[in-house]
């Protein structure tokens, strides 16, 4: 008479391998080979579930594709997953993020932005006399958490129409006198023709 054998998964348990399986109870989940239980966490930590799928894979040989289809989660995760326990091991997962750095435009810095531009300065010298990217500047002037001084134009006392621009090129003068026709001496002297 043939012996029975004794299931080698616990009652309730999703497969994952011949030998290893997992079981959800209301906040945890919990890892079993044979019928042992080797590891378990709660239900919404996502870094222990990552360690364990890593882990998985590696000591225990279980193939990428079958986790991914036992835990629903795609094959990329359990790559990355893996990548990472193989980089860093298991602190990996606990560690802290890895972000970018402080805002470079802290308010010492925007104050010290803004004296320059009402001192008359150019942004990009600003930006160079500060030490930051003039993108960055300029980013900051168009959302307006920074001014530029508008330079004011000066009307010349014989002819309101003409303004006055610094440095005036003969091209300006002479687009600004066809559409306000002065007369032609002041054109001429404003060219220095005589």
């Amino acid at each position: 008479m043939p012996q029975l054998r004794r299931p080698l998964l616990p009652s309730g348990a999703t497969v994952i391998s011949a030998v290893l399986s997992f079981c959800r109870t209301d906040d945890t989940v919990t890892y079993f080979h044979c019928d042992m239980p080797v590891f378990s966490h709660g239900k919404d930590d996502r870094a222990a579930f990552r360690l364990i799928t890593a882990q998985l894979h590696i000591t225990s040989g279980v193939k990428q594709v079958d986790l991914a289809q036992a835990f629903g989660i795609s094959n990329i995760t359990v790559k990355r997953a893996v990548k990472l326990y193989r980089s860093s091991g298991a602190a990996g997962f606990f560690a802290e993020r890895i972000s970018r750095g402080a805002t470079v435009l802290t308010e010492p810095v925007m104050q010290q932005a803004q004296s320059q531009l009402d001192a008359g300065l150019a942004p990009r010298a600003v930006a160079i006399l500060l030490a930051i990217k003039p993108d960055t500047l300029m980013k900051a002037i168009r959302a307006g958490r920074l001014r530029i001084l508008v330079k004011k134009t000066i009307k010349t006392a014989h002819s309101p129409a003409l303004k006055q621009t610094s440095p005036t090129s003969p091209a300006k003068v002479i687009a600004q006198s066809k559409t306000a026709a002065p007369p032609w001496g002041e054109v001429r002297a404003m060219l220095s023709l005589e």
